[in-house]
């Protein structure tokens, strides 16, 4: 069993941020699985998605349930074996689970940030992560791995730092989000903000001040992601029309009743919103939804993403999954064509899978297959330069 151990780092440097702030005096959280090789070869960087961590795999001493989120992928033996790389989890800056983020002090006012934690985005992160790299003595990264936004994240490690990265694993991610998207997360985010415990993003107990939760809105942002992480087959298969409990005595089953749950899918939902609202943050929230939305590596290309992937040296994986509506395989097709069109080495796999966008996180037997085979490639070419 590969047990995890959280740590930390503090940088007192300011760091430069897309939107002409900058934020100083920060930590980042961070796990390592693994051994870094005498030549520091063999690391891999995995980046996590909206809601997760820098607790990647494995499991905490003492503690029941407390897998990473990316344990069937990760560990000794597995499809990114860490008898073999020396893997490293961050926690991205703005995040709730240990990283500097807007429940923390700032240095400059000496009070919680709040919503006054400046916005980051997807290049943000990744200068911060390379930050930790040079702390850690790793000039190149054997590969990038993520999925969804960290795959944006691996994508923007080969744009940012073409020559510390070697192989790029982009799995259910996208070049940008569509209109579609957007709108998906902005109406996450007023659920949130309109929330009256939201307090314009100073919800913190500071002081005087008690805490104020907006766990109203955290529930209903969570019920609209998560029914964008789910295929539509899934959901049928899963729930259908089910009701929680029939009522004795009507033909139907109803309760004839327009607040009470009458169906397993509205149950289901009203779960997932109540575990999400106790544990994360909503100004976290915001702000990464924010940074998914600002993604566009082909913005200041005017829209053509070959000419934006062009610097790009890297080898490429990209992995897709067929039920996936949220980050179909069409937009990883965008990404295969783009860096075929600048003759980049590319592999891509589009798996027939049925669990929509979570697919991604769950153990389906040619996944795991893919990731391995390509691990092995990647171990090979190492031991090779070695």
């Amino acid at each position: 069993m590969l047990i995890a151990t959280s740590q930390s780092m503090h940088f007192a440097d300011a760091l430069p941020l897309q939107s002409g702030a900058s934020i100083r005096a920060y930590d980042l959280s961070y796990e390592t699985y693994g051994t870094l090789n005498a030549d520091k070869s063999n690391a891999v960087l995995i980046c996590h998605a909206l809601n997760a961590s820098h607790h990647v795999a494995g499991v905490y001493a003492g503690q029941d349930k407390s897998e990473g989120w990316w344990d069937t992928m990760i560990g000794p033996g597995k499809s990114l074996d860490t008898n073999k790389f020396f893997v490293i989890g961050v926690n991205n800056l703005g995040s709730c689970f240990g990283s500097t983020g807007p429940m923390h002090m700032n240095p400059d006012t000496g009070r919680i940030y709040g919503a006054d934690f400046p916005v980051v985005t997807v290049e943000d992160w990744v200068n911060a992560q390379a930050r930790l790299m040079d702390a850690l003595g790793i000039q190149t990264l054997a590969a990038v791995m993520g999925g969804s936004l960290g795959g944006m994240q691996a994508l923007g490690w080969t744009l940012q730092f073409p020559d510390r990265v070697r192989h790029a694993v982009v799995i259910a991610s996208a070049p940008n989000l569509t209109a579609e998207n957007i709108a998906f997360n902005e109406v996450a985010r007023r659920a949130i903000v309109t929330d009256p415990d939201f307090n314009g993003g100073h919800f913190y107990a500071e002081g005087d001040r008690p805490e104020t939760k907006p766990k109203r809105g955290l529930r209903i942002a969570r019920m609209i992601g998560h029914i964008t992480y789910l295929s539509d087959d899934v959901m049928n298969e899963k729930f259908g029309r089910q009701l929680r409990e029939a009522v004795l005595g009507s033909a139907a089953g109803y309760k004839y009743s327009t607040q009470e749950v009458e169906f397993q899918i509205e149950s289901y939902l009203r779960y997932q919103g109540d575990k999400f609202a106790e544990y994360f943050d909503a100004n976290t929230y915001l702000l990464i939804t924010r940074a998914l939305d600002y993604f566009d590596p082909a913005r200041g290309f005017d829209g053509n993403l070959s000419l934006a992937l062009a610097r790009a040296k890297a080898k490429f994986l990209l992995v897709s999954f067929t039920t996936d509506w949220r980050f179909s395989p069409q937009r990883s097709r965008e990404l295969v064509k783009a860096l075929l069109d600048n003759r980049r080495d590319v592999s891509y796999a589009e798996i027939d899978a049925p669990h929509g966008h979570d697919a991604f996180l769950l153990d389906d037997p040619r996944y795991m297959g893919v990731i391995s085979s390509y691990f092995d490639s990647v171990l090979k070419e190492t031991e090779a330069s070695a």
